[in-house]
């Protein structure tokens, strides 16, 4: 799969997290190097120096001297400083300066979003951050509604993550265990209803489409470890245009709803 996705010339998105993804990478790399592309590397911790021990973690496992974007999920003192626009928002800079990260994007969680926007309002992100990452699909917008009413008017740049949320909707609604958690089969049972009557064609298709609804989606990240599911997402993301204003109004109405009442309570890392 590593060396089907350099041959279509994708970017890539990766952590230390996902098992042994970064030596898989790094052994593709080192096969073709001129066709290293792009990177989007997980950059967590609560302090600068944890986020420069785990950039240096990524590049030596990767076997390379640096990642275009730097997705920042910070915790602790760095999450305060971005509040307050504290002296650790230097240290990130001096990352960037110094050519390990061309750019941050920061990730954005239901339960971390009052202090991104809180740090959005007070202008300390402007110069540092130049968008935001997080789950954004039919069934999940791991933005609140106040965060997201922001993004929207500022037109922050977005990349969304898991683009069609693990699996076709009907599955999710119906196959026991697809859904992860419940919540996403009781959405599932909402969404699919919609899904089958806006007319498009597939599951996929339909996830792309919402994506493009909104100008701002620079991206969007999927993630699969079988060939013939990447072809259909290579497929479903050559099309253009946004889903039908109904549509997108009935998902948004739900995903308002959603995150008042579960979202925003939800316990770190439970959805």
């Amino acid at each position: 799969m590593a060396r089907t996705a350099l041959a279509e010339g994708l970017w890539l998105h990766t952590s230390r997290q996902y098992d042994h993804a970064l030596e898989v990478l790094g052994e593709a790399f080192a096969e073709n190097p001129d066709a290293i592309p792009p990177l989007i590397v997980k950059l967590g911790g609560g302090t600068v120096e944890e986020v420069r021990s785990t950039l240096a973690e990524n590049l030596g496992a990767l076997g390379i001297g640096s990642i275009a974007l730097g997705q920042l999920n910070p915790v602790g003192r760095l999450a305060e400083d971005l509040v307050a626009g504290g002296s650790a928002l230097d240290g990130l800079r001096a990352l960037r300066d110094e050519g390990l990260v061309g750019r941050f994007v920061l990730e954005i969680f239901p339960w971390t979003s009052a202090a991104p926007l809180e740090a959005l309002r007070a202008g300390h992100l402007d110069d540092l951050v130049e968008g935001v990452i997080t789950y954004l699909n039919p069934l999940q917008r791991f933005a609140a509604n106040g965060l997201w009413d922001e993004l929207r008017e500022r037109g922050t740049s977005i990349i969304s993550m898991r683009t069609v949320c693990g699996a076709p909707v009907q599955v999710l609604r119906d196959v026991p265990g697809a859904a992860w958690k419940p919540y996403l089969q009781e959405r599932a049972a909402s969404v699919a209803p919609i899904f089958e009557r806006s007319g498009v064609a597939s599951w996929p298709e339909f996830c792309f489409r919402f994506v493009r609804s909104y100008d701002q989606v620079v991206s969007t990240v999927g993630s699969t470890s079988r060939p013939e599911h990447l072809d259909e997402l290579l497929a479903a993301s050559q099309g253009s245009g946004g889903l039908e204003p109904d549509v997108l109004a009935e998902l948004e109405a739900l995903q308002r709803r959603w995150s008042d009442d579960v979202d925003v309570h939800a316990e770190p890392w439970t959805m």
